[in-house]
């Protein structure tokens, strides 16, 4: 065993080769082993900063519940969106009423499928009771890493299985009706930029125009507009370092934006001082920030006047724009950048519906340049 300064731990090998480190929190010993000596190191540099900084040290009496609510608190918020860390409370605060008395480090595989099995039962989705899951493998990751629990209890539970989302698109013909059928519309031109340009409904609203560029056909995503829990309609950064991109606007955009601003102009001079001026591309009639729920009311009551299908959503014009271009045999790595996917593994997972008919019809391609004609059925 190696020796270090007091309070700094102790790192060894045992005779299998396994490495091992050990550091004093909280007046007991806690132990992290791993075959490799630099994960080892690792785990046990998290601990100590961890032991600094007060963060998710605990007893070993320490409830599920205290530690999720420290987790929440110290790892999550300060790493995440507004959005994001809703999205983790809600899981653990559907998670404490069921595991949160249990004691941290006896929790086990079999508390977590009762868990599971009694989410379903309440009547969650297997999707959503999978998401539960992969909180709960980030938060024992985290405990793991700061030596309060020696193993994840996740590696010995099975999720339900996720069934696939059906994903509602328009097709192109479809898509062509949208437009032509919303010119008078109020948001035709929004319409048109989220089914040409993939937006996001939150970063197409968050536009300003100083962002674009009409005669260069080109537009910059600087923010985005979302809703926060008790702050209702926010500006913030766009989602990932990846949303943050130049894209490319078509004729048809250019278009419809060129006669937006006309109509907007006109919406100012009307509202006169009640004009609030943020330099929005979309907003409202006195210039405040457009609200995604009043803008799904409007698509959807469009899309039942034009007899197209009624129940999709903004973030299905994006949908339908990838799928299109998919369809038209747009190269991937293209569609991610348009969307500002994080990699091309991300917007092949999402279409994959889409790419699965790219594969018959490279077989069909296949047969028609290497089998002689008469061999092609």
């Amino acid at each position: 065993m190696s020796r270090r300064a007091s309070g700094e731990g102790t790192i060894g090998q045992r005779a299998d080769g396994m490495w091992y480190a050990a550091l004093r929190i909280d007046g007991r010993r806690v132990w992290f082993r791993s075959k490799k000596r630099g994960e080892v190191v690792q785990k046990l540099r998290d601990a100590q900063v961890a032991r600094a900084e007060g963060r998710l040290i605990s007893t070993s009496s320490q409830s599920v519940a205290d530690y999720l609510r420290a987790w929440l608190e110290n790892y999550v918020a300060p790493a995440v969106e507004a959005t994001t860390f809703t999205s983790y409370e809600t899981n653990v605060r559907r998670i404490v009423p069921i595991l949160g008395r249990h004691r941290l480090d006896k929790l086990r595989g079999i508390h977590l499928q009762q868990c599971y099995k009694r989410l379903l039962e309440s009547g969650l989705s297997p999707r959503t009771v999978a998401q539960a899951h992969r909180v709960l493998r980030r938060a024992f990751n985290q405990a793991v890493s700061a030596g309060i629990i020696a193993r994840n209890p996740c590696k010995e539970a099975t999720p339900p299985r996720a069934e696939n989302r059906k994903m509602n698109v328009l097709s192109a013909a479809q898509a062509q009706r949208l437009i032509a059928g919303s010119r008078d519309h109020r948001h035709h031109a929004l319409f048109v930029l989220l089914l040409t340009s993939g937006m996001r409904v939150g970063e197409a609203t968050g536009l300003r125009w100083q962002d674009v560029d009409l005669d260069a056909r080109k537009t910059v995503i600087r923010q985005t507009v979302r809703r926060e829990k008790g702050k209702g309609l926010q500006i913030a950064e766009p989602k990932t370092d990846r949303s943050r991109r130049s894209v490319f606007l078509a004729p048809g955009a250019v278009a419809a934006l060129r006669r937006h601003r006309w109509h907007q102009k006109s919406e100012r001079l009307k509202a006169g001082p009640a004009w609030v001026d943020e330099d929005l591309v979309f907003c409202t009639q006195t210039g405040g920030r457009l609200d995604p729920g009043h803008i799904i009311k409007s698509l959807r009551a469009l899309l039942r006047t034009l007899d197209l299908p009624d129940q999709l959503t903004c973030h299905d014009l994006r949908h339908s724009c990838a799928s299109i271009l998919l369809a038209q045999n747009v190269h991937p790595k293209v569609v991610q950048e348009l969307l500002g996917h994080s990699s091309i593994t991300v917007t092949l997972d999402i279409y994959s519906h889409v790419v699965e008919g790219l594969h018959q019809d490279v077989a069909r391609r296949m047969d028609e340049l290497f089998l002689p004609e008469q061999e092609v059925s």
